[in-house]
């Protein structure tokens, strides 16, 4: 049971929790507000990201980026578990998402077929791209494109279609928060990536560091929390209510922490840097949803 609990990667999991939280107080002043579809999106969300862990650690056993892995030792790499437990495992998660996924659709648009096609269509790429990010021939997150799937999935479709799953009403503004979670859950994969930059060179997975190199990758961290701080500020500045919505701005020392280790630390010490990060977006989150209800509490 330890080593499962392990493959989860518990201390991954506040990225799907604060990119709904986000999306859940942007929709919190609906009046039409359901618990229900809110737990569902959180569980359908928590799933998603244990398969992505899953697969991530059967990929990376399959291609040998583990042999000279610098964090936390692998499951399946460190004999743990077994390739076929985990497939067994990766196809268990993704039945209970798409189940947990279809119920929430069926309960949020009973009588939108076609609203309820697009979701669970995008529920499916959601699946199939947790899984092809490092599992088969040619996996994307070998070539440096995981970057892409951790901000479109964890930013604009978590928090975007957190929203919209409550209101049912387009307000692209809500871009911009999710752009910041996407921006931030990035970051935290590019703390890992660039903890590993030495062994996925070796082993021919090609992520964004590797490809550009250290130096320009603590550039890209910094642009990528910065701009995530930026573009909810831009949000808030928008939608103006009271100065209680910039109170996420706090959150910058830690991000400022974390940019500072990722520019002077050794690849061996950044993993607890990693944890730091998530527990940051987490914090992020927390801050920016005050800030979202305040107002509807003076109320």
């Amino acid at each position: 049971m330890k080593s499962w609990i392990k493959a989860f990667r518990l201390r991954t999991l506040p990225l799907a929790f604060s990119g709904w939280l986000v999306g859940v107080s942007l929709a919190a002043s609906t009046a039409d507000f359901s618990y229900t579809i809110a737990g569902l999106t959180l569980l359908t969300a928590i799933l998603l990201q244990i398969l992505s862990n899953l697969a991530n650690d059967y990929g990376d056993a399959s291609s040998g980026v583990d042999e000279k892995r610098t964090g936390e030792q692998r499951m399946v790499s460190s004999g743990q578990i077994s390739p076929s437990a985990m497939r067994k495992a990766m196809i268990i998660f993704s039945i209970l998402s798409l189940l947990s996924g279809s119920l929430l659709l069926y309960i949020a648009f009973p009588e939108d077929f076609i609203t309820a096609m697009v979701f669970l269509s995008i529920g499916l790429i959601g699946i199939g791209a947790a899984i092809k990010y490092t599992v088969g021939k040619n996996p994307y997150g070998y070539a440096g494109f995981g970057d892409a799937f951790v901000f479109v999935f964890f930013g604009v479709v978590l928090v975007f279609g957190t929203y919209y799953l409550q209101v049912q009403n387009l307000n692209w503004e809500i871009l911009l928060p999710a752009a910041s979670m996407g921006f931030f859950s990035v970051g935290v994969l590019n703390v890992n990536n660039i903890r590993d930059i030495e062994s996925d060179r070796a082993a021919g997975k090609n992520s964004i560091p590797v490809r550009i190199g250290r130096k320009a990758a603590v550039r890209y961290h910094t642009f990528l929390l910065v701009s995530g701080l930026l573009f909810s500020a831009v949000y808030v500045h928008l939608n103006f209510s009271t100065v209680w919505g910039f109170l996420f701005l706090m959150v910058g020392f830690l991000f400022r922490k974390n940019i500072r280790a990722v520019n002077t630390l050794s690849s061996a010490k950044l993993d607890p840097y990693l944890k730091q990060m998530a527990i940051s977006t987490l914090l992020f989150s927390i801050l920016f949803s005050i800030g979202q209800l305040v107002p509807l509490l003076a109320y």
